[in-house]
């Protein structure tokens, strides 16, 4: 079995580029409208994060659980580096 952040490199990549597709995609529907470009991609963006949140629920709590056993990885090996170097002292 695949360690949990074993492909969050991969997951991160997608869930980026799931969201700025979903920003794209509100903001071509508003300009279809003739809303400014501008103001359609300010509306995107605010749309967007909750629109995202719901859709890609499953990837985002991929992503969340890749980069938290990531920071398990990290806080591990710097306490195993301090308790080392607190023996060699």
């Amino acid at each position: 079995m695949d360690k949990p952040d074993s492909n969050l490199g991969r997951d991160l990549a997608l869930y980026t580029a799931v969201r700025v597709l979903l920003v794209a995609a509100v903001a071509a529907l508003l300009v279809l409208f003739d809303i400014p470009l501008l103001v359609a991609v300010a509306v995107g963006v605010v749309v967007g994060f909750p629109l995202g949140l719901l859709l890609f629920r499953g990837l985002n709590t991929r992503v969340t659980a890749g980069l938290a056993a990531r920071h398990a990885g990290r806080n591990a090996e710097r306490a195993r580096l301090r308790a080392q170097l607190r023996d060699g002292a």
